[in-house]
């Protein structure tokens, strides 16, 4: 009963704001962060299935644990340039209280990015195209990580303006700090891939040819706008004429002169 009553007070900065940013500005115990991590954890986990069922039951597990591993990866990688930063620019709050605050970032995208996928279950049984799934899930991504960097900032404008122990300048170098995070996740994601795989194609835990994510997203665009000509379509062509048959042939004339030299 303690994990659950644990869960909703996380949950709680969906319904009031100011309140959990109250209590995040409060000293606190590890118990909230490792609600958080246990939301993170769940929630990436179930999205991830969701990716990998579009191939098979093995792909969608692994997809499950990469999807956690970016997540978390991501905050462990980015999170003491942020921390050391902000102790640098004169920020008062604590390891813990921004720990609160970039975790509840990452739980509200991870809850918003699993919002959606009933409509991503919803394209792949209808035959949703590969390349085209391959965009929403990153339109998913990018529209939920919106949503958590802009919490972030909220929280630390609340630490500014109502409790006075966090920086002016430090909002606005955070801002910048959210632009690397994003990258490291991109980077960390194109890595990591495949989440999903195409039907005809075999079980890959990692891809080995190169490239960047971004060549790999025009690419998907390309595919859409352009799709390649069904092999039906092959078998309706009429067969080339053989040089080698027409030259053989003899006309007509050639015909009646061979006869007439007899």
């Amino acid at each position: 009963m303690k994990t659950f009553s644990g869960i909703r007070e996380v949950f709680t900065i969906f319904q009031n704001k100011e309140s959990y940013f109250e209590e995040i500005n409060r000293e606190q115990s590890n118990r909230l962060i490792f609600n958080q991590l246990l939301l993170i954890c769940c929630f990436a986990f179930l999205y991830g299935l969701v990716m990998g069922s579009y191939h098979s039951f093995l792909q969608s597990v692994v997809a499950g644990a990469k999807v956690i591993v970016l997540f978390l990866s991501t905050v462990i990688i980015c999170f003491p340039s942020f921390f050391i930063i902000q102790q640098v620019l004169g920020s008062k709050m604590s390891f813990r209280q921004m720990m609160l605050i970039v975790l509840s970032g990452v739980v509200l995208t991870a809850t918003i990015a699993l919002s959606f996928a009933p409509i991503v279950v919803v394209f792949q049984v209808t035959g949703g195209n590969y390349h085209f799934l391959q965009l929403l899930h990153v339109a998913i991504f990018v529209f939920a990580g919106f949503f958590g960097m802009r919490l972030m900032v909220d929280a630390l404008k609340f630490a500014c303006e109502h409790k006075n122990i966090y920086p002016q300048i430090g909002v606005t170098v955070f801002r910048i700090w959210i632009i690397i995070l994003a990258f490291v996740g991109i980077q960390l994601a194109w890595n990591l891939r495949p989440f999903l795989c195409e039907k005809n194609e075999e079980f890959k835990l990692f891809r080995k040819y190169e490239g960047n994510f971004y060549t790999a997203i025009v690419y998907s665009v390309e595919q859409l706008a352009s799709p390649a000509v069904p092999d039906k379509m092959e078998g309706m062509k009429p067969p080339a004429a053989s040089p080698d048959t027409t030259a053989k042939t003899p006309s007509g004339a050639e015909k009646l002169l061979h006869q007439t030299g007899k």
